[in-house]
């Protein structure tokens, strides 16, 4: 039996909202940004949803991705395929674990404490949020990049010639800060200021990179010196070895947004809506600016003799400096799209879920300004191997083992059903568990974590592994991590089974 005073309401389609949040509203564990969003405002349209992974995918993170697999050795229809396989497993995830946002209005970190317990969901919210501080830090980098490349080509040799503090020209510095500064300003107004942002530069996105492969084919006289750039793999045991890891990296690249997609949902004026607006967007808008990076790199290998996979690097050699601004402006306003949506939502609400009564929406942003800028994210991004195998790899086979918490709990066990009031108590409800834990789900996510991630190599890791006998899992980080939680969470259900029946008044 459910805490409100009154039942919940529940409209024909299945969405599900609270009649009255003065039971909760006293909470520690409540603030007015992690309540249920009331029907009348999930307005979301399947538009809405279509434009946020439009200004999600096309960004120059998601074209260097692409274009990683050609430095790497790929060729354009082993790369494509790949990223196209990557973006169609990491939707399942995505759409199981949105359909909590839109039918009960929660975010992930609220819909986390369903199976983490009303405390312990901060330990795999916290673990998102810093994630996203990272990619925050390194979309800021790579924009303030094409930034710095603009301004350059208006002020000249003084300017991208200047004097180095830390390697790196001082006004490419002066860049960075200034484009952190103008993300900060738009998040300061919240949630409805990124959706309208997101809706007018979804359409422009795409033209800074059409320009860049545009000017690509008539230097090397169109797509024929392109496509016939053979893999330097072939299709044999070199291009299996990449293959594996490079798609868990691929996976990777959206299985953050595969968790906190309830962040969006929550708006979602139904679950059709939701769900057409995603399946018509992540696959179609990935696998365009995949294609475009794919294209674009190897036509950059024919003309220079090496794949520039960095766009600002890229479009800095082009001789029109009208199409040099035209272009990098494009891809300016792309990255602030993407990095509002999929870097910023996320991690404001994980930080208040913190701290509810001391933490807002637009606090939480300003925290995750200033971690994006101490993770360093120019080092995060300066090797396509770190890149891929290290930076990417890593943290998704992390969070996989949350994924498979997710899904097992949500649908299997709890089969759609969740107290909603219960979400916010504090020492009381479904959702305590112990002391406002659920060991069942912090074990399932350890042993998933250290299975997938456990033999960790390359880069910064030992070439033997981290932990030597895992090493040859690694390679499969994100499909050991995610069936890993799934099944130790299963495995550990039985008393999990019958929380709703176990609340204490």
């Amino acid at each position: 039996m459910a805490i409100e005073s009154q039942p919940p309401q529940v409209t024909p389609d299945g969405r599900v909202e609270l009649s009255d949040v003065g039971p909760i509203k006293d909470s520690r564990f409540f603030n007015p940004e992690l309540a249920p969003v009331p029907i009348e405002q999930r307005t979301w349209t399947t538009y809405n949803f279509f434009a946020l992974w439009m200004g999600m995918a096309h960004n120059i993170p998601s074209y260097t991705l692409a274009a990683s697999l050609i430095a790497l050795g790929m060729d354009w229809v082993q790369a494509f395929l790949t990223i196209t396989l990557g973006n169609l497993i990491v939707l399942i995830p995505m759409l199981l674990n949105s359909h909590a946002g839109t039918k009960y209005g929660i975010p992930f970190p609220v819909f986390a404490r369903a199976f983490y317990g009303i405390r312990g969901a901060n330990l795999v919210a916290l673990l998102r949020a810093f994630i996203a501080c990272a990619w925050f830090g390194i979309q800021t980098w790579v924009g303030a990049k094409a930034l710095h490349v603009i301004i350059g080509r208006l002020a000249g040799d003084g300017w991208t010639k200047a004097s180095e503090v830390g390697g790196q020209p001082w006004t490419l510095w002066l860049c960075f800060f200034g484009f952190w500064v103008v993300q900060m300003l738009i998040i300061w107004r919240g949630m409805e200021a990124i959706r309208r942002f997101e809706n007018w530069t979804a359409p422009l996105v795409s033209v800074g990179f059409l320009i860049l492969l545009g000017y690509v084919l008539v230097k090397a006289g169109g797509f024929g010196p392109i496509l016939h750039t053979g893999s330097k793999l072939g299709w044999g045991p070199d291009f299996w070895k990449l293959f594996f890891p490079a798609l868990m990296g691929m996976i990777a690249f959206w299985s953050t947004l595969s968790l906190n997609m309830p962040d969006f949902t929550r708006f979602g004026g139904s679950q059709r809506k939701q769900v057409t607006g995603q399946i018509l967007g992540l696959p179609t808008t990935m696998s365009f600016i995949a294609i475009v990076a794919i294209l674009t790199t190897s036509g950059a290998q024919a003309l220079y003799g090496e794949a520039i996979w960095d766009p600002a690097d890229l479009a800095s050699r082009f001789d029109s400096t009208i199409l040099v601004i035209i272009a990098l402006v494009s891809l300016v306003l792309a990255t602030i799209s993407a990095n509002l949506a999929a870097n910023v939502v996320s991690p404001s609400y994980d930080f208040s879920n913190a701290f509810p009564k001391r933490i807002t929406f637009a606090v939480g942003g300003l925290i995750t300004g200033v971690v994006g800028i101490l993770i360093q994210p120019w080092r995060l991004i300066s090797d396509p191997n770190i890149y891929i195998f290290a930076w990417l790899g890593f943290y998704g086979g992390l969070l996989a083992s949350v994924a498979g918490v997710f899904v097992a709990g949500y649908w299997v066990i709890k089969k759609t059903h969740l107290e909603l009031g219960d979400l916010y108590l504090d020492g009381r409800g479904a959702y305590w568990f112990n002391g406002g834990w659920n060991w069942r789900a912090v074990v399932a996510t350890l042993v998933g974590s250290v299975l997938a991630v456990g033999g960790a190599y390359g880069g910064p890791f030992p070439a033997d592994g981290l932990i030597p006998f895992l090493k040859p899992l690694y390679d499969y980080n994100w499909v050991i991590g995610f069936a890993a939680g799934f099944l130790v969470f299963l495995a550990l259900r039985d008393n999990t089974a019958n929380t709703s029946q176990e609340k204490t008044r």
